[in-house]
């Protein structure tokens, strides 16, 4: 069995499964068990999925691992067919709590496993019409490569980047932290979306190296410090 199927297992075998989660989480600390966030998010029972994925974190560290399987099964849920779930997702791509942000791109990655089309029309509109850090859950949810793999991505990945781009450049106040969230994940998704797909993107991204301005010039030198882009650069 993979760990994931091991951690399946075990959740599925606990007596008391939140207890489980708590003991498991490997929080506090700087990595989150995310073999079992995996496994307990296709688990979990739907009742529990709401009750977690909406409850505020409280004192208990592992509070946030138990929302973040919540989020994780929302995605589940959503790609199952269930809409009515995409509200309570959004509204945490807002949350202050990096490890909720991030859970919200998992659980979106998860409907792309089975409704890329359905994951493209999120990410454009969240890049296009959402907030900084809602764009930042669809930037970070279309820049995986298992996703992109079979290229039916790449085109609405690269609308999403170059919405979330242009919301960088275009906000108010630059400094301000969902802005600069914003920026850190556009400034490793570009070398993901050109290394899935050289030929569609790398003109895009080299049309991006041209523009004069700062936030743009340090997302651009933070993507060719990739080694998946230099390999790119170093052949073209």
């Amino acid at each position: 069995m993979t760990r994931v199927g091991d951690e399946r297992a075990a959740f599925r075998s606990a007596p008391d499964r939140e207890a489980y989660l708590r003991a498991n989480s490997h929080l506090p600390g700087p990595r989150a068990n995310l073999e079992l966030l995996a496994a307990a998010a296709e688990e979990v029972d739907p009742d529990w999925v709401g009750r977690w994925a909406e409850q505020a974190p409280g004192t208990d560290s592992t509070d946030v691992f138990l929302i973040c399987v919540g989020l994780v099964a929302l995605g589940r849920l959503l790609a199952g067919g269930d809409e009515d779930v995409l509200p309570k997702l959004r509204r945490r791509a807002n949350d202050g709590e990096w490890r909720i942000r991030e859970a919200v791109a998992i659980g979106l990655q998860r409907l792309g496993d089975k409704r890329p089309d359905r994951l493209a029309q999120i990410a454009v509109d969240w890049a296009t019409k959402g907030t900084p850090l809602e764009a930042r859950a669809a930037v970070a949810a279309v820049a995986e490569p298992r996703l992109l793999r079979d290229g039916q991505l790449i085109a609405p990945a690269l609308a999403a980047l170059n919405a979330a781009t242009e919301q960088v450049t275009q906000a108010a106040n630059r400094r301000a932290d969902d802005v600069r969230v914003l920026r850190q994940a556009l400034g490793y998704a570009w070398s993901v979306v050109v290394a899935a797909d050289p030929a569609r993107v790398w003109d895009s991204f080299q049309r991006l190296a041209t523009v004069d301005d700062p936030d743009v010039r340090w997302i651009v030198a933070e993507n060719l410090k990739k080694n998946r882009l230099r390999r790119i650069k170093g052949a073209t």
